[in-house]
């Protein structure tokens, strides 16, 4: 392997960089992704039986508590709960917009590793191949081993470039889907909330 990267060129260092910073990314963000997962239903029940038992200012404690987007929502909708219900509705759209902003936090740099590094790899094989065929114009006596040797080396840095772009497409792909089904499992569980407080009379609807 260190033979191969040596023989690729200077370019193979930033795809290097690439790969090592892309990796970071995934594991930060598998790491929170995963962290920032609960059982939105047996929290909801939870929640629901504290402000039974104990009141909004308990519930509101246990939420602050609680790690995660559902939990966040949960508690800006009791902040404003004895306000109306369109306090409470305007209070959980800011926070979901927060918590989405949170939830795609490094997005968009994994984005940029998947386009760059295959890029730069081809950038790389471009440069070898016309650092090859330069070095055939001026012999005079063409050997093909040398110009399959030099053409080999000059394709290395594609094939480098897309083995960083691969996974680290599978790890954007499997992020958007988490981050999908945590935004429906969100406006789900609030959802659930707000009629489960509007039945409780704790929440009043808006008087027209």
């Amino acid at each position: 392997m260190v033979t191969y990267f040596n023989k690729g060129g200077f370019l193979m260092w930033p795809l290097l960089g690439l790969f090592i910073i892309g990796l970071i990314i995934a594991i930060v963000k598998l790491w929170l992704l995963l962290r920032a997962r609960i059982n939105s239903k047996k929290f909801l029940a939870k929640v629901l039986d504290t402000i039974k038992n104990k009141g909004i200012d308990e519930a509101i404690k246990l939420c602050e508590k609680t790690r995660g987007p559902v939990a966040a929502l949960f508690h800006a909708a009791l902040l404003k709960v004895d306000k109306g219900l369109e306090y409470v509705d305007t209070a959980v759209e800011n926070e979901a917009a927060v918590q989405m902003g949170i939830l795609e936090k490094g997005m968009i740099w994994l984005s940029t590793i998947v386009a760059i590094a295959p890029m730069l790899g081809f950038l790389g094989t471009v440069q070898g191949m016309i650092v090859a065929f330069d070095q055939i114009a001026r012999s005079n006596d063409i050997v093909p081993s040398e110009v399959a040797g030099g053409i080999s080396v000059a394709l290395l840095t594609t094939f480098a470039g897309l083995a960083i772009a691969i996974p680290m497409q599978f790890f954007y792909n499997l992020f958007v889907a988490m981050i999908d089904g945590m935004i429906v499992d969100m406006e789900d569980a609030t959802n659930k909330l707000i009629e489960n407080l509007i039945d409780m009379g704790i929440l009043k609807k808006a008087e027209k």
